[in-house]
C-alpha cells in the first residue's frame, strides 16, 4: 500500500527522511552532541577503554601491519579522535581509522581519520558502533481493537493512525522475536532492518571484533508499548519526523545477534564491559590527598566519570553486543 505523506506513512520511511534526508537531523551543524549526551561525550575515559579494547584485538590478531578501527555513526568523529589520542604510539602508527557518518566531514578533524558514508569492505581490527543501531529506522506495529497487529502510520506533525495489518517478512519477524498478545494498544518496533544492518557490518570484518553499544532488550523483557521516542536539546520529547529531533528506539539485540550466525557472540551490560577494560569508578585512597593533592583531585574526577559510565539506571545500562570474527574472546570474564 502506498500512502501519501500528508495521510501518513510508515515510521521507517518517515524516520529515514527525518534523520538522514537533505534537511535531516543528523545533517544539522551542531551534530548529535548538541541534543543528547552519549558515553563518548561523557568522558574521555570511554575512548580510552575502547583504545584498550583495540589493543587487545591487535594482540589477538598478532599485531598486523595495518590495524583497522571503524567508528560507526561517528557523529563528528569524537570517538575516533579520542581512540587515536589514547593509543600507544606504536599501535597508533599502524592504525587506520575510519569515521562512518552521512553528514559532511567536520572541519579540523584529525587528518589520520578517513571520513566515509559506509564502512570499508575488508576490515582487520575493531568495528565499534556506539548508539548506531537505535537510529536504524524501523517500522512500528500496534494491536488494534480486534487484536490484529497493524503498521503505525505517522504524519509530518507526529500524529499517528493505524494502517494495514503487518504482513510478510515483518510479520515473520514479529512472530519470532516480538510476538504481540491480542490486546489493544500493545506496540512493538520491528527490528528486521537492524538485524540486516548488523549482519552486513559483521560481514565486512575479515578478522577482528564488531561491537554494538545501545540501549536494548531481549525476548524475556520486551517493553509492552515499545520505546520509540525523540530527543531535542538534551531532553526527551515526542518523536516528530520533521528533522527537528532525534528519533530513536531501543534495540532487540538478541535478534541482531542471531542474524550473524557466527560463534562466540556475547551480550553484556556496559558496566561489566568497561570494568573488564579497567574502569572501576573506585575512589582513590584518601592518603593520596596528603601526599599528592593534585593527583588525588585528578583521580577523584576520573573516578566520578568512570562511575557515570558504569552507573545503574544510566549509561551503565547500555548493552554491548560483541561479535568476534576469527579471534578468541578478548574481554575475558
Amino acid at each position: 500500500m502506498t500512502v501519501g505523506t500528508a495521510d501518513g506513512r510508515g515510521w521507517r520511511a518517515a524516520t529515514r527522511d527525518a534523520l538522514y534526508g537533505p534537511e535531516g537531523f543528523y545533517r544539522r551543524p551542531e551534530g548529535p552532541a548538541g541534543h543528547f549526551r552519549t558515553s563518548v561525550h561523557a568522558s574521555p575515559l570511554f575512548a580510552g577503554a575502547v583504545a584498550r579494547l583495540l589493543c587487545r584485538v591487535d594482540e589477538a590478531l598478532g599485531r598486523p601491519p595495518v590495524l583497522d578501527f571503524v567508528d560507526m555513526a561517528a557523529g563528528r568523529g569524537e570517538l575516533a579522535t579520542g581512540v587515536l589520542t589514547a593509543l600507544p604510539a606504536e599501535v597508533a602508527a599502524r592504525t587506520r581509522a575510519y569515521a562512518v557518518e552521512l553528514a559532511d566531514r567536520p572541519g579540523g578533524l584529525d587528518h589520520r581519520i578517513e571520513w566515509r558514508s559506509e564502512p570499508p569492505k575488508r576490515i582487520t581490527g575493531l568495528l565499534f558502533a556506539n548508539e548506531w543501531l537505535d537510529n536504524v529506522p524501523v517500522e512500528v506495529a500496534e494491536v488494534d481493537s480486534a487484536g490484529v497487529p497493524r503498521l503505525v502510520l505517522v504524519r509530518p506533525d507526529g500524529t499517528e493512525r493505524l494502517g494495514e495489518p503487518v504482513a510478510g517478512p515483518e510479520a515473520e519477524w514479529l512472530a519470532r522475536w516480538w510476538p504481540l498478545r491480542a490486546e489493544e494498544g500493545l506496540r512493538a518496533e520491528i527490528g528486521r532492518d537492524r538485524d540486516e544492518a548488523w549482519a552486513s557490518a559483521v560481514e565486512a570484518i575479515e578478522r577482528g571484533l564488531a561491537v554494538a553499544v545501545d540501549y536494548g532488550h531481549t525476548a524475556d523483557a520486551r517493553p509492552p508499548f515499545g520505546t520509540l521516542t525523540g530527543f531535542r536539546e538534551g531532553r526527551e520529547t515526542v518523536p516528530v519526523p520533521d528533522g527537528s529531533c532525534d528519533i530513536t528506539a531501543h534495540v532487540a539485540l538478541d535478534a541482531c545477534a542471531a542474524a550473524c550466525a557466527l560463534p562466540g557472540v556475547r551480550l553484556l551490560p556496559q558496566r561489566d564491559a568497561l570494568r573488564a577494560l579497567g574502569l572501576t569508578g573506585a575512589r582513590p585512597p584518601l592518603a593520596l590527598a596528603s601526599t599528592d593533592p593534585a593527583a588525588y583531585v585528578r583521580a577523584l574526577a576520573g573516578a566520578g566519570e568512570a562511575a557515570e559510565l558504569t552507573a545503574a539506571g544510566g549509561l551503565g545500562d547500555f548493552w554491548w553486543l560483541m561479535q568476534p570474527v576469527g579471534v578468541p574472546d578478548v574481554l575475558g570474564e
